[in-house]
């Protein structure tokens, strides 16, 4: 493989600017991060503490192994949507190791609002979820939940990815020796009941851990019966009556204790499918990357820097460097991992959109996991792309990257506008996972574009209408526009939303990559049957 070499000054003004500028953009990501980290508010916590309970995330590091990474799922989701709710929607999901087996872990947070399920909440539990069933990954669910927040019945109750979703997935998962298991470690009332219940194995901590489809005021209201919690839906009456949990603990310790044990009986893990090199460092420091982004989002970056300071050993053999040189491809190592890799260096044309599809058949054909590195303004157009087949090309590039089977990886570095966000596989594509750095910015086209667009639209309505517009009055309607797309287009919203799994500092994401690609590993290769290509 070819070596990298960089022809970056640190020592350069302009690196120092746009270093200074990004560090100050990766202190508020950590700032609202340490916002998620907190939970709920100050009373809350002191209250949950009051009851013999220990803190949610507290909780999630008793159960790890020590020194465990915990890669975290929407910790940002829900930021801003709802009035008092912190960043994080309620509950947090991340894959850590337990017995040294990579588990998914799904805990509600009791000090927010009690644990209730938001619709942001269903749509990240059942997303922790749908990443555990791609990996195969025994979920364990850290229940304390008050249910689901009535006011967002609309979000919780009636649809696909909602609070049904997360019965249906545990079924489907257990069908599939993929396990589940749970913690009551609070209270499970009426659908939240059900959780635990249709898990594998469930553990209860006594006189702290409930479970009842109606409480004991809605038993008393339905039925006039007068019943305590205890003998209603707790522990003892639980795993000595009805059966329905299996292991009674004395505390939030020990549940989590027993469920260690749990772990370490689940029996034997899937061996690797892909041969494993030693991890080599990149030969650049990673951090140089944040000098490297300009602080001026007009101006691209050069994406072979940024390779340099991610892939081991800055190795990258580029695959059709003289064709189609908008788009990087080639093949390089994450953490001793074999990746393709597709990163844009421009726009794309009808050369790289074509490259992009056959590199993608040779990564099928090798049983090689695909990584978009996105950093695009979209497809060119014109009288001459259209001519040369863009859309042609363009939907090559998109029936190879929808097709294929092998694990897909998408970073949204920068911009990530229109086809090109979607060609470099977005969203509604369903890659394995799907980050953001703190500079990435999607949307159907640029706030610019888009006020242009709009604007020439108005003009041409005016213009039917015999109607002149003066300069002042076309850039006073192109204002808002402007605004609205500026709104929608950051990574922030895109994580409140969960639509990426995260917002990553670039530092991060190497090791992010290196423990993703070791969990798709131990997963079967599937064959990739490529649609109709249009020639």
């Amino acid at each position: 493989m070819t070596i990298l070499s960089s022809r970056v000054s640190t020592s350069d003004d302009e690196f120092r600017l746009n270093r200074e500028a990004y560090e100050a953009v990766i202190a508020n990501l950590q700032s609202r991060r340490q916002q998620a980290l907190a939970g709920g508010p100050l009373k809350a916590r002191e209250k949950h503490l009051a009851r013999n309970k220990i803190l949610p995330r507290h909780r999630v590091e008793v159960l790890l192994d020590p020194g465990s990474p915990f890669l975290e799922v929407g910790m940002l989701a829900g930021e801003g949507l709802y009035d008092g709710v912190p960043p994080g929607a309620s509950i947090i999901t991340g894959i850590g190791l337990v017995q040294g087996r990579a588990c998914m872990i799904i805990a509600n947070d009791a000090t927010v609002k009690g644990g209730t399920y938001y619709g942001m909440t269903c749509k990240k539990h059942v997303r922790a979820q749908q990443i555990a069933w791609q990996h195969r990954l025994p979920c364990i669910t850290l229940v304390d939940s008050g249910g689901a927040f009535l006011p967002e019945m609309a979000n919780i109750f009636p649809d696909v990815g909602q609070f049904g979703s997360i019965f249906n997935n545990q079924v489907r998962m257990s069908a599939e020796g993929i396990q589940q298991i749970a913690v009551v470690m609070g209270p499970c009332t009426a659908g939240g009941a059900y959780i635990p219940a249709l898990c594998d194995e469930a553990v209860i901590v006594k006189e702290q851990g409930y479970m009842y489809l109606g409480g004991p005021e809605l038993t008393f209201a339905a039925t006039g019966e007068t019943v305590d919690a205890e003998s209603l839906g707790g522990a003892r009456m639980h795993c000595s009556v009805s059966g329905v949990t299996d292991h009674i603990a004395e505390d939030d310790r020990h549940a989590l204790a027993i469920t260690r044990e749990i772990v370490r009986d689940l029996g034997e893990q899937a061996q690797p499918r892909w041969t494993r090199q030693p991890s080599v460092p990149p030969r650049f420091d990673p951090r140089e990357i944040y000098g490297i982004i300009s602080r001026d989002t007009k101006i691209p970056t050069d994406t072979r820097e940024i390779l340099a300071r991610f892939v081991d050993d800055s190795r990258f053999q580029e695959f059709k460097p003289m064709y189609g040189d908008t788009l990087l491809t080639g093949f390089a190592r994450i953490h001793g991992h074999e990746i393709g890799i597709l990163a844009n260096q421009g726009v794309l044309f009808p050369e790289s959109a074509m490259k992009a599809a056959h590199f993608i058949d040779l990564c099928c054909q090798r049983d090689i996991p695909l990584l978009f590195m996105a950093d695009v303004t979209g497809f060119m157009v014109g009288r001459a792309a259209e001519q040369a087949g863009i859309a042609k090309a363009g939907a090559k590039m998109i029936t190879a990257m929808a097709s294929a089977n092998v694990p897909k990886y998408t970073i949204i570095m920068g911009a990530s506008y229109g086809a090109g966000y979607l060609a470099m596989c977005g969203r509604p594509f369903n890659p394995t996972a799907m980050f953001a750095w703190p500079t990435g910015r999607a949307a159907i086209m640029g706030p610019d574009q888009a006020a242009t667009v709009m604007a020439l639209v108005r003009k041409q309505i005016n213009k039917t209408e015999g109607r002149e517009w003066t300069p002042e009055e076309e850039e006073a309607f192109k204002v808002p526009v402007r605004k609205i797309y500026e709104d929608f287009q950051p990574a922030t919203n895109f994580s409140s939303n969960l639509w990426v799994d995260g917002i990553l500092d670039p530092v991060e994401t190497r090791d992010a990559m290196g423990l993703l690609l070791d969990l798709a590993s131990r997963t079967a290769a599937k064959p990739t049957p490529f649609g109709v290509f249009r020639f």
